[in-house]
């Protein structure tokens, strides 16, 4: 599966019922919500003894890529070409992979 087959799929499973701002609300409350589910297993893991269930874990970056896609919906654009710019701002930031002085010293 491609990102544009999985955005495609997955959007229908968003609510068409809501107007473009209440999109955007809905995107930017669920990816909040769903990073902190993602922060609390990680926390109970490294703090608090808990195993790392990895499927769980994957689950939930599942929900941030599920609201991800909605918000390329809402924006026009599709996850394929977020993807894409966002290589491209990565290599123009760190042409030869990360490394700690050009994160410190770069500039946009």
């Amino acid at each position: 599966m491609n990102l544009n087959e999985y955005q495609r799929l997955a959007l229908v499973t968003a609510n068409k019922a809501l107007d473009e701002k209440e999109q955007l609300t809905n995107v930017a409350l669920g990816l909040a919500g769903e990073a902190g589910e993602v922060a609390d297993m990680i926390k109970k893991h490294l703090h608090q003894g808990h195993e790392l269930d990895k499927q769980a874990l994957a689950k939930e970056l599942g929900d941030q890529l599920w609201y991800i896609a909605l918000g390329c919906e809402v924006l026009g654009t599709t996850l394929e070409e977020v993807a894409a710019a966002n290589i491209e701002k990565l290599r123009k930031r760190y042409p030869d992979g990360f490394n700690s002085q050009a994160s410190i010293n770069r500039s946009e």
